[in-house]
């Protein structure tokens, strides 16, 4: 007895725009992600098929999590976006912000377990106070209130940086509704990325 065809799949609703249709800027952008990374991150076409808000995404991205004047860290940052994306249940950020995460922190546990139980993760106090903030904000912004404030600048976060994580926090939540709502699947490369060292040339 012979096995049935597999099934048909739908075409995806939003398919990723031809890298050579973009415009010259967002084009010259994608292709210096590529020459860092190796691949183009499924989030630089997928936006793209909207120029003016790939550029504003990518703006106000790049204001909150290459911003300088903080004392959040790069895996501070990616420690936010993964923890809060678990909670919303974005598939793509929490995969490909969880891969960051374990390059910056460079344990290759803690997206794993910040993604699933942060409170039990390997972090320090103060990750897990701005955990505590950002998942508030995530979840029950309404309620925020100044001991909040109190409970991070104990761990010597000031109102700036409290402002970092709130909006980190907030941006990431219209990221992930917006990868979730359009099927947006994070690229096989960010499931290994920071898992296992690299190995050195020559071995």
């Amino acid at each position: 007895m012979s096995a049935p065809p597999p099934p048909r799949t739908a075409p995806p609703r939003y398919p990723l725009p031809d890298l050579n249709t973009l415009p010259d800027d967002i084009k010259a952008k994608v292709l210096e992600v590529q020459e860092k990374a190796g691949f183009v991150p499924n989030v630089f076409l997928a936006l793209a098929r909207r120029p003016a808000e790939w550029r504003a995404f990518f703006a106000y991205h790049d204001a909150l999590m290459l911003r300088e004047e903080s004392s959040l860290s790069k895996g501070d940052r990616e420690m936010i976006v993964t923890t809060t994306s678990a909670a919303n249940r974005c598939l793509y950020c929490v995969i490909a912000h969880g891969a960051l995460l374990r390059i910056y922190e460079k344990k290759p546990l803690v997206a794993d377990q910040v993604a699933v139980n942060y409170r039990k993760a390997d972090i320090t106090p103060r990750q897990r106070a701005m955990l505590d903030f950002a998942m508030k904000v995530c979840e029950r912004s309404n309620e925020v209130e100044e001991a909040d404030f109190a409970a991070l600048q104990a761990h010597g976060f000031n109102d700036e940086d409290i402002w970092d994580i709130a909006a980190i926090t907030a941006f990431f939540g219209l990221s992930n509704r917006i990868a979730s709502f359009s099927g947006m699947l994070p690229n096989p490369e960010f499931y290994l990325m920071g898992r296992v060292p690299k190995q050195k040339s020559g071995a």
